[in-house]
């Protein structure tokens, strides 16, 4: 149940692939290599077709595009283009929950800066240090005009994201920038590139096995998901959850430490989502019974999505920060908070990406294995109050927002407020330190 599962699909999963696409982009692009796309576009469609929840398809014609894509890939000459067709099929549908994830590529990338939408305008938010987006000038509180001539806002920039950081990676973005002074100026950040191994080895037939460097890839994306906590004595534990990816032993295993708290801050900012059954486990640590989530409205059957009941939940105060990446399960949990009245809810306007979907893995080749594979929506969730979160996302109860200002100085305004809510007193300044921001290691 999460709009942006291709980032866990493609570390845990794709990158066993065999590096085809890496090879395509930089070489000729054969006929083996037209084949290997016509046969990804023929088994994404055939999928969609067998389980997407809307047998009608929302009243595209799924067959005339897939045709048109079809020719499309028998007269182009290059990969990229060959995967942005198909990918431009599935997103004909509009669906958040449903996209293609394209086989790995050769080659890992970093752009050295991170943005997202705040209110309705877009900003850098991170900048790694020594990057060539540092070096050039970026700073955090830049607001972002137009990457590569196209102006960010809430309805694109996660396909933006998409574009750039899975489907056609670039060696460079240009951005035009504003900065907190309101001068305006153009940036071309160079990408760091690391190469990844063309072929990789899980058998260990040569005397070797690449699966320990699979594994070691596996304990720095666990590190990077990991529950961070901040502690206030009894009277106020801050949460930071990065996904709903925990097993229900270590659901109940932060329940437990939250218990031991007056209140509770959960920051799921940046929360992309998650699976069905941790958003289960850990509502119910919120509820003396249990609380329906929402509808289930599948293509077979339409049934409720009940939280899991838990007799020693926690019963004290309650804040959830959500922001524009907040998506999925992340808005799921915060809106029946709002519905139930149990808490209030803090920060910006949600991404409006909730559906619940099913990851489909398929395979090409005998030798030398091409993965590649489709997230499909198998029901939409209408809320209590009869509405679907789809393209609406959660309002805040209380909108706060932090400045151009705010972020060039690691201000966080919404915790802060967060912090006076519960009657305890945070500086913004304080509030911004509580959880640095990590890049992913090299």
């Amino acid at each position: 149940m999460q709009v942006q599962r291709l980032a866990v699909v493609l570390v845990c999963g794709l990158v066993l692939s065999a590096a085809i696409i890496g090879l395509a982009q930089t070489q000729q692009f054969s006929e083996r290599n037209r084949d290997e796309a016509q046969y990804m576009l023929k088994a994404v469609v055939e999928d969609i077709h067998k389980h997407y929840y809307d047998p009608k398809f929302h009243g595209v014609d799924l067959d005339k595009q897939s045709t048109e894509a079809k020719q499309y890939i028998a007269k182009t000459t290059s990969m990229n283009m060959a995967l942005g067709s198909i990918a431009t099929v599935v997103d004909t549908l509009n669906d958040s929950h449903t996209f293609f994830v394209p086989p790995a590529h050769a080659t890992r990338h970093e752009y050295g800066w991170r943005y997202e939408m705040v209110g309705d305008r877009c900003f850098v938010t991170q900048v790694q240090p020594k990057s060539d987006a540092d070096l050039k000038g970026l700073k955090p509180g830049d607001q972002v005009l137009a990457i590569n001539g196209v102006t960010p806002t809430r309805d694109n920039t996660w396909k933006l994201q998409y574009l750039y950081d899975v489907l056609r990676p670039q060696s460079g973005l240009t951005l035009t920038l504003q900065d907190p002074q309101g001068k305006q100026r153009s940036l071309t950040g160079a990408t760091h590139f690391g190469e990844t191994r063309r072929v990789t080895d899980l058998t260990g037939s040569g005397g070797t096995s690449d699966i320990w460097q699979l594994l070691r890839e596996e304990e720095r994306y666990d590190r990077m998901q990991r529950v961070r906590y901040v502690e206030h004595g009894d009277a106020l534990i801050i949460v930071k959850l990065p996904e709903f990816t925990l097993s229900p032993a270590d659901v109940n295993d932060v329940l437990a430490r939250v218990r031991k708290h007056n209140a509770l801050i959960l920051d799921l900012r940046g929360n992309p989502g998650g699976a069905v059954e941790t958003l289960r486990y850990f509502l119910g640590g919120f509820f003396e019974k249990e609380i329906k989530i929402a509808d289930r409205v599948g293509r077979k059957e339409n049934k409720p999505q009940m939280t899991k009941a838990n007799h020693n939940p926690f019963t004290g105060k309650l804040v959830v920060l959500v922001d524009s990446r907040s998506a999925s399960a992340a808005e799921l949990f915060a809106r029946v908070i709002q519905l139930q009245k149990r808490g209030v809810v803090v920060g910006d306007h949600s991404s409006g990406s909730v559906m619940e979907s099913r990851d489909y893995t398929e395979q090409s080749g005998m030798d030398v294995v091409l993965l590649f594979g489709v997230s499909i929506t198998d029901a939409d969730l209408i809320m209590e109050d009869g509405k679907s979160l789809e393209h609406v996302g959660v309002t805040p109860d209380e909108v706060v927002l932090p400045t151009a200002a705010d972020l060039a100085v690691g201000r966080d305004p919404a915790m802060a407020h967060a912090a006076e809510l519960v009657g305890q007193k945070m500086s913004p300044e304080d509030a911004g330190k509580l959880f640095p921001f990590e890049w992913p290691p090299e």
